[in-house]
């Protein structure tokens, strides 16, 4: 009994052995090495400002359209696939699962944190009902229909950052504060409407962007994280809003058009005017 018992048992340990065996070998055929270097990745530590060195500042908030196509790396895939996360999924499995704080949209300063089942809401999902015919009796009937969450919908990401002149190093500088995916959709009545979901703080969120890589379509062996394409600016976008007297109002709310599109201009072209000038010659 106990010979047999003992041999069943090798026999077992031998069958999970090889079964390891198996799946490495695939994995490794699958990718050829073991990918290490993103995964193990760790936040680039910011250059220590000193607020007596800081001349001049502002702040800026600007849209980045996933639907360009500088900026597809950001909205694809639109399910994980290789490793990869978009970036609003990247951003929910953080919330869900590893405890990165979302904050509500009433403001942008980070003041009221969002509980995951409230984030959830704001991505389409929860309980939702509708009239449905009962081929039985021939009577409409109301049914609970439980919507899952619409991640493909995000289709903007509201960047909240503050630009600044370093005398120290002699540059004009650039900090992310915040991220806010923007979900454009179809409501009841067939309108196009777009909200913001949640806020994320940026510096709350590095240690995760930092392990996971987005796409390069030039290298599959050299591929960036989300930080190092947020660090390096590795996108395009177009600014909203300036810090101003009037309640901090966006551009739409007094150009619109051609108009809101020069103000951005505008804006943009005299912030590096601005690195200019702190130029002494």
């Amino acid at each position: 009994m106990k010979k047999a018992l003992v041999f069943t048992v090798l026999i077992t340990l031998a069958t999970v052995r090889f079964s390891v065996k198996i799946e490495a070998q695939h994995n490794e055929l699958d990718n050829i090495y073991v990918k290490e270097h993103v995964a193990n990745n760790l936040p680039i530590p910011y250059p220590h400002v000193r607020e007596a060195d800081v001349y001049w500042a502002t702040r800026i908030w600007r849209v980045i359209d996933l639907r360009e196509r500088m900026n597809l790396p950001l909205y694809y895939p639109t399910t994980s696939m290789d490793d990869r996360y978009s970036l609003i999924d990247l951003l929910l499995f953080g919330i869900r699962y590893e405890g990165l704080p979302a904050y509500g949209t009433n403001d942008d300063e980070f003041k009221i944190e969002m509980g995951v089942d409230a984030v959830l809401a704001a991505m389409g999902a929860g309980a939702d009902t509708t009239e449905v015919l009962n081929v039985e009796t021939g009577m409409m009937e109301m049914k609970v229909i439980q919507n899952e969450v619409r991640s493909e919908e995000v289709k903007q990401i509201m960047v909240k950052e503050l630009w600044f002149f370093d005398r120290n190093y002699s540059r004009l500088d650039v900090r992310i504060i915040g991220l806010c995916p923007i979900r454009e959709f179809i409501d009841d009545a067939g309108q196009v409407q777009r909200s913001q979901t949640f806020w994320i703080n940026y510096n709350e969120a590095r240690p995760l962007l930092a392990r996971y890589e987005v796409f390069n379509a030039r290298n599959d062996a050299q591929r960036r994280s989300f930080d190092d394409l947020f660090l390096k600016r590795y996108f395009g976008s177009y600014i909203v809003k300036q810090s101003n007297v009037y309640n901090n109002r966006r551009i739409d709310e007094y150009a619109v058009g051609v108009e809101a599109m020069l103000e951005s201009e505008r804006i943009k072209y005299d912030i590096f005017r601005m690195e200019h000038d702190m130029w002494e010659w």
